[in-house]
């Protein structure tokens, strides 16, 4: 058994709420910019130059990389053999938002879904929390803006929908946002499983490293044509059409009920911020 003091959870997650505001996710920049490269859109390329000039802005400046920080989603991964001490873990990580935004002032944006009162520390976050072995805490925060999360879709497919089912709603979806979701975008995708966890899986997809395909060869054929069929719509970046619509299509499964085909579909905006800690 091992033990963690629960104001380490806060101190990381204060830290990584900074650092995903400030930075682009690790490989996010190189895309943007190749995308650049290869655009014969006047217009979509002079785009994607500001996006990449607005990254090493933010990152030089310290200064956020968008208006809308988005909701606080952190995804924890906690080792069995763990035991906190000195309070509760969700009050911490709770508390390091809290402390991320306020001392960075970043933009207030939870609140009360009837009322529309906001909290005013972007408190309560998402908390996803999975149990594994050992006793280590991997934790990764995904500031989620809601340009892109507006977007989102769960599709209840008949089985009989099939592959080719699939990835025509993935497409419809991302057609359907057009430039809503300031692209060029990332798309997660999840299949299986139920309604929500659908969803789940689609969020956990964005979490995914840059440049790393699914590890099942049929899964990451998929990525492919899906990459292929989206950046065809002509869409492109912030909507000015060209051939950049999405960067990456990441695609997750999970096994499901006989009568369901769910279909999740997360996307995320060119701001992709991701910030990762291991204690």
């Amino acid at each position: 058994m091992r033990e963690i003091i629960v104001q380490k959870i806060t101190q990381a997650v204060k830290e990584m709420v900074q650092e995903a505001c400030f930075s682009l996710a690790p490989g996010v920049v190189e895309m943007i910019s190749d995308a650049e490269k290869n655009e014969v859109n006047k217009t979509a390329k002079f785009a994607l130059k500001t996006l990449v000039d607005n990254a090493k802005l933010a990152k030089d400046c310290a200064i956020p990389l968008c208006q809308d920080t988005g909701m606080a989603v952190v995804f924890a991964e906690v080792g069995q053999d763990v035991y906190f001490t000195g309070g509760s873990f969700r009050d911490a990580v709770n508390e390091g938002v809290r402390q991320g935004y306020k001392e960075n002032s970043l933009r207030n944006s939870v609140l009360d879904p009837i009322s529309r009162k906001n909290t005013g520390d972007n408190t309560p976050s998402i908390i996803h929390t999975t149990l594994v072995e050992g006793d280590k805490v991997k934790l990764t925060l995904l500031p989620k803006g809601f340009g892109s999360e507006n977007m989102s879709k769960l599709y209840m497919l008949t089985p009989a929908a099939g592959i080719s089912g699939v990835m025509d709603k993935v497409v419809e979806a991302v057609a359907v946002a057009g430039s809503n979701p300031c692209p060029p975008i990332i798309v997660g995708v999840g299949i299986g499983g139920t309604a929500d966890y659908a969803m789940l899986l689609a969020k956990k997809a964005l979490l995914r490293e840059v440049g790393v395909k699914s590890s099942d060869p049929q899964l990451a054929e998929m990525e492919e044509i899906l990459l292929r069929r989206i950046n065809e719509l002509g869409i492109g970046a912030q909507g000015f059409g060209g051939l950049a619509t999405a960067l990456e299509v990441r695609v997750e499964k999970y096994p499901t009920h006989i009568a369901a085909l769910p279909v999740g579909v997360s996307i995320q905006c060119n701001a992709h911020r991701v910030a990762r800690r291991l204690l």
